[in-house]
C-alpha cells in the first residue's frame, strides 16, 4: 500500500485524495499547498507518491502500475480513521488526474466524484493525440479546472468535450497556464486565484 500524508479538517464534510503530477511529487509545494488549502475547507486530504516517484525514478511508471497504485491507494484511504466513512473524491495534477480518471473508467474505484488539476488532454503541440476516449465512460461527477492557457488542453477544448460526458463540469482559469498562474496584467493575484480554485473544488465536493 503507498503511503498517505493526510491533512486533516476540524469540520470534515468530505475525503479526497490527490495524486501529483509527472514530474513533482506529494511534497511538491503545489500538492502540499493545494491539500492544506482544501484541508482548511472542509475536504479531509490525502497525497501519495506513484511507485516510479516512491524509488527516485524521473520516468513514470507503466499505465497498468499507475492505475494499480491508485487502487492500493484509494483502499488505504477508506481503512485510514480520518477519511473512513465519508463520501470519497479522488483526482490530481495533470497525469495523477488522468490515471485516477483511467482507473475509475476501468470499473475498480467506486468514487463521489473525480477532481482534476489541470487535465493533460493531450501532449502540446499535439492536439490531436487525445486522452479522452475513457472518459464517457465515467458516470460519477467530474469538475475540471481548466486554464484558458493551458498548453495540455484549453478550458475551450474542455468545454467542447463536455457534452459526450456524463456528469461534468469546467471551472475556467482565466489567464492560468497549466499550473494556474496567470500573467500579472492580469490584475488578479496569483493567491486569489488559487484561493478561488480551492473555494470552487470544495463547493464541489460538498454534499
Amino acid at each position: 500500500m503507498p503511503e498517505l500524508s493526510v491533512y486533516s479538517s476540524d469540520s470534515p464534510v468530505a475525503a479526497l485524495v490527490l495524486a501529483h503530477g509527472a514530474g513533482a511529487g506529494r511534497r511538491s509545494p503545489f500538492m502540499v499547498a493545494a491539500a492544506r488549502a482544501l484541508a482548511g475547507r472542509g475536504l479531509v486530504t490525502a497525497t501519495f507518491d506513484f511507485p516510479y516517484m516512491t524509488a527516485g525514478r524521473k520516468v513514470p511508471d507503466a499505465p497498468a502500475v499507475l492505475e494499480r497504485a491508485w487502487q492500493d491507494a484509494v483502499t488505504a484511504a477508506r481503512a485510514h480513521e480520518a477519511l473512513a466513512g465519508m463520501p470519497l473524491f479522488i483526482g490530481g495534477k495533470s497525469m495523477g488526474g488522468r490515471i485516477a480518471s483511467q482507473a475509475t473508467a476501468a470499473g475498480g474505484l467506486p468514487v463521489a466524484g473525480l477532481v482534476f488539476l489541470g487535465y493533460p488532454l493531450h501532449p502540446p503541440g499535439k492536439p490531436e493525440q487525445r486522452r479522452d476516449r475513457h472518459l464517457p465512460a465515467i458516470g460519477a461527477p467530474m469538475l475540471f479546472v481548466q486554464g484558458t492557457r493551458d498548453v495540455f488542453g484549453t478550458a475551450d477544448e474542455i468545454r467542447e468535450l463536455l457534452p459526450r460526458l456524463q456528469r461534468a463540469e469546467l471551472y475556467e482559469v482565466a489567464g492560468g497556464d497549466h499550473s494556474f498562474k496567470v500573467p500579472s496584467k492580469a490584475g488578479t493575484p496569483q493567491a486569489t486565484v488559487f484561493a478561488q480554485i480551492y473555494d470552487r473544488v470544495a463547493a464541489f465536493a460538498r454534499p
